[in-house]
């Protein structure tokens, strides 16, 4: 943040409960059991019980009516004091992460202390509805007040109006899903299928590699039976990969599969924030601070811009405001909605024209390390249920800062309706400047031994088998949305 004025915005830390394949081991959970969930392992893993905090800020993409309140019953649900106020809010994608940059707002300007971000959503328990006609003609039944105006609500009815409604994923304004706008990107940027398969591969390499090192032990919390990942496919090979059909384009041109995008998710995590002062004074830890944040969008309509090429435009500009270059990071958290976004914007921000006329600066960002991207793997492997995706990857880089002792990293997330969200998240060099955290961490570890831990990492791994075979979910099953 550019006012030398605004306090610092501590990243205290994170939960989330596994993200499982729809229709699979959350087929009976609904957002509000799954957000409370979230919540209730930061109240836990921080000794927040009965404690009243500033602000909660979080929200779902794929909602009930019912779920208008949808932060505040969360808040209601937990452990938190039931004076903590809560606010429900949505950004597609980019919700819980943009939540967050609100939170860190008011922190910042000293308006707030502390605040629990956070997002879930569920593709297993989506909103069906009757066609408009019909929900028109049941408003006129339900203001009839004679047996006339009741026949009357019913005139030219058809039973076809009786069909369920699910909920659309194309994008309103161009009747596309963001599968197939993310093709046009593909080709547009000549993305080859190789490469994104290449991308999932190492996704699902890393995400497996980090379960079985124990990185995610601190910051998931097991939820309905499940303590893993069920997406996670440590058994991926470019082969199976090779073998799956475009599920877009079928044309022939079409390189976006099952297995190179996000699945249906369902899932959520949140993040507790606060001032520095707040944190000395509850003796907690700091893995991070959130620095600067930018929020951007293309025209994808009448602009014949890439919808999900927002990022490009959001990371652009926070560099210029925080005067970093695109090299200046440690560790880089782009989400994966499908490989292919990613590479289309690791490409913009190679090419010079691109940079030079669609971004206005003097030259191509140019490249990053790669084995530096999403180090514990990423969206395509972990999973992307919407609003759960930018308070996993803040609660994640945290983390690895925290482990890595100091640095800088990146965070980039493209949303539905052509928007992106980005963040930077540091860690001094003399650690994290906040509380010990020394009280607090002993209760959250619970005291575990060695012993104890290693039994934990063995039922991780037979767990996650089971699960994966309850998903019933391999590498052809249909990709999901972001």
């Amino acid at each position: 943040m550019p006012d030398n004025n605004l306090r610092r915005i501590a990243i205290v830390g994170g939960s989330r409960i596994p993200f499982c394949r729809s229709g699979s081991l959350y087929a009976d959970q609904s957002n509000l059991d799954m957000l409370t969930a979230a919540f209730q392992g930061v109240v836990d893993r921080y000794n927040l019980s009965g404690k009243k905090l500033d602000q909660v800020i979080a929200g779902a993409v794929t909602t009930h009516s019912k779920d208008w309140n949808l932060a505040r019953e969360a808040v209601l649900s937990t452990d938190l004091s039931p004076l903590t106020p809560a606010v429900t809010m949505q950004q597609a994608c980019g919700t819980s992460l943009q939540a967050a940059l609100l939170a860190g707002s008011q922190i910042a300007s000293g308006e707030i202390e502390c605040a629990l971000v956070g997002g879930t959503d569920t593709t297993s328990d989506v909103p069906i509805v009757f066609k408009r006609r019909f929900a028109q003609r049941l408003m006129k039944l339900n203001k009839a007040k004679t047996f006339g105006q009741r026949l009357k609500a019913f005139k030219g009815f058809s039973f076809s109006e009786l069909a369920p409604q699910p909920p659309r994923n194309s994008e309103p304004r161009t009747g596309l899903s963001m599968g197939q706008h993310c093709e046009r990107m593909a080709q547009e940027w000549n993305i080859t299928r190789k490469e994104q398969d290449e991308l999932a591969l190492e996704s699902h390499r890393k995400a497996a590699e980090a379960w079985d090192a124990g990185f995610f032990d601190d910051l998931v919390r097991p939820h309905n039976g499940v303590i893993r990942d069920n997406i996670v496919r440590p058994d991926s090979t470019l082969e199976k990969l090779a073998s799956l059909r475009p599920a877009f384009d079928r044309s022939g041109k079409g390189s976006l599969t099952a297995g190179n995008s996000t699945t249906l998710s369902d899932g959520s995590a949140a993040v507790l924030l606060a001032s520095e002062d707040w944190v000395r004074e509850h003796d907690l830890p700091v893995l991070a601070w959130l620095t600067h944040s930018r929020t951007a969008a293309v025209d994808y309509v009448d602009g014949d811009e890439g919808l999900l090429m927002a990022p490009t435009v959001a990371v652009a500009e926070m560099l210029q405001r925080a005067g970093l270059g695109l090299q200046d990071f440690d560790f880089y958290e782009i989400h994966e909605a499908f490989a292919a976004q990613v590479l289309c914007t690791l490409k913009a921000w190679e090419s010079e024209s691109y940079c030079t006329e669609r971004l206005g600066l003097d030259g191509p960002l140019g490249s990053i390390d790669r084995s530096r991207m999403n180090v514990h793997g990423g969206s395509v492997a972990i999973g992307h249920p919407f609003a759960a995706t930018g308070a996993r990857i803040v609660g994640t880089l945290a983390h690895v800062l925290e482990k890595a002792g100091s640095g800088r990293g990146l965070i980039s997330i493209c949303t539905a309706g052509g928007m992106g969200v980005a963040a930077i998240l540091e860690r001094d060099n003399n650690g994290s400047g906040g509380g010990s955290g020394k009280k607090t961490a002993k209760k959250a570890a619970g005291k575990k031994s060695s012993k104890k831990k290693s039994a934990a990492k063995a039922t991780r791994k037979k767990t996650a088998q089971k699960s994966e075979t309850a998903a019933g979910g391999g590498e052809s099953t249909a990709s999901g949305e972001s």
